[in-house]
């Protein structure tokens, strides 16, 4: 068997003749060890994708004097760029393979969290070089649809729902990650070593000593560490196409049914990821100046009794919530196929973005009202979370069931990145008009995609049952 193995592997980077539905020479062993580095180093391009997302709220509380457009347009930018670098990144795996693709772009994330970490250290730096180290930190959202289709390559259809499922779960955990530990690591006095401190200014607070280029610098270890890893364990699966030949999928009408789906599960999940902390602050914070007003120890709470939240407390919780879903709703799916699963998650995220509605626009008639506001608001857009990774799960169980395995990998990553797209519009979504108006338009997205799921994928019949 292992001279079997050493044949089929064949060089130090190419596999040769890799069939994984073949069960007497699939090397399960190699597979689940390229699922956990591509894993680890995915998790880290989440990190540096939405770390904008999780400094970009408080830049003004550190020194900055930016206008509310243009911290969103910061925050969105990230989403603009990760979706045009996984246009790029989608035609990469059967050019590059796993192990090159995989190795030099862990590294390129080394220079954008650098460059967040020094720019925080000093309020100084104007407002174009923020938005360039926005625009280069979507390196870590192009990656997403490379990292998936060659993943996909190494395992069979039977279990791409929980191996693809695992990968994009785990690896949307790391927006959780930087939106949890960032408070945690700005405000840890051990990391003075890390540069100069700032005075953090909340309204209605007591200044704080912080160190904001923490939350960059403490990640830059592990990046070199992934980098390394990648290169020196992973191995590439000989599936040849050049950019014309991966062009085919644009043919299959399942292509553009598959994108709006994912458009509905992941846009929403990353959009909301990006927003929600900018959202909480412009509708229950220090944003809103029906509830705060003035600034730093000075802030007077023009209701008495409520407490402005923090959403570096809560921010946190909705990626949780959605990669979990995605990570434990995966195995269902190669249990019973994702097309229910996509219908459910329509049908769920309809109803609590429609539940959510009435909680974005406060009512300020009292504390009591206000926080009845804020926690219908919270609970609802934890729904919104949920019900967004069951579709992320359901729709890359879909794929691999309805092309072929090399469109199977080419189809996920330009669903992925279309999908990828979700900062930037739901950034100039809540730009451009009021955000009961936005979530409207979810809704009827929504309840769209429940007809397409329904007609196409899940009904008795339907042409693509999967």
């Amino acid at each position: 068997m292992s001279t079997m193995m050493e044949k089929l592997q064949g060089g130090p980077e190419w596999l040769h003749a890799w069939d994984p539905e073949n069960e007497e020479t699939w090397d399960s062993k190699l597979a689940w060890q390229t699922l956990w580095i591509t894993t680890f180093t995915l998790t880290m391009c989440f990190v540096t994708w939405f770390l904008p997302s999780a400094i970009v709220p408080k830049l003004n509380a550190i020194g900055y004097s930016f206008t509310k457009e243009q911290l969103y347009w910061l925050a969105a930018i990230p989403g603009l760029s990760g979706g045009l670098m996984r246009l790029l990144w989608m035609v990469l795996p059967p050019i590059m393979g796993t192990r090159k693709m995989v190795a030099a772009t862990t590294l390129l994330l080394f220079f954008p969290v650098l460059g967040w970490g020094v720019r925080s250290m000093s309020p100084t730096a104007p407002y174009w070089e923020l938005l360039v180290l926005a625009f280069l930190a979507g390196i870590g959202g192009g990656a997403f649809s490379g990292f998936m289709p060659s993943t996909s390559y190494f395992f069979p259809r039977s279990k791409q729902g929980t191996a693809l499922g695992l990968q994009a779960g785990i690896g949307n955990f790391g927006v959780s990650l930087v939106q949890l530990l960032t408070p945690w690591l700005i405000g840890t006095g051990m990391l003075w070593w890390m540069g100069q401190s700032q005075m953090l200014k909340t309204p209605g607070k007591p200044d704080r000593e912080v160190w904001y280029q923490a939350a960059s610098f403490v990640w830059l270890p592990f990046i070199l560490i992934g980098t390394w890893i990648a290169w020196q364990y992973l191995k590439s699966v000989p599936i040849k196409a050049n950019i014309k030949q991966q062009f085919d999928i644009f043919s299959n009408q399942d292509t553009w049914w598959m994108t709006i789906l994912y458009i509905m599960t992941f846009g929403t999940f990353s959009g909301l990821s990006a927003q929600f902390g900018l959202l909480m602050i412009n509708l229950y914070g220090s944003g809103n100046g029906g509830i705060v007003q003035g600034s730093g120890t000075t802030a007077q709470i023009l209701i008495s009794g409520y407490q402005v939240p923090d959403p570096a407390t809560y921010v946190f919780l909705g990626p949780l919530v959605g990669a979990g879903a995605r990570v434990l709703f995966s195995p269902l799916t190669d249990r019973t196929g994702g097309a229910m699963w996509t219908l459910l998650s329509g049908i769920g995220l309809a109803g609590s973005i429609a539940w959510t509605i009435p909680a974005l626009t406060p009512d300020l008639t009292s504390a009591a009202t206000l926080q009845a506001g804020f926690n219908h608001f919270l609970w609802g857009m934890l729904l919104i979370f949920l019900f967004a990774g069951i579709g992320n799960a359901s729709t890359f169980k879909q794929m691999p069931m309805i092309f072929e395995r090399r469109q199977a990998g080419g189809v996920i990553g330009w669903t992925g990145a279309i999908a990828a797209f979700g900062p930037f519009l739901f950034g100039v979504g809540l730009t451009v008009m009021a955000p009961t108006t936005f979530y409207w338009i979810g809704v009827a997205w929504a309840v769209m995609c429940v007809g397409i799921t329904w007609w196409r994928y899940a009904r008795p019949g339907a042409p693509k049952k999967s």
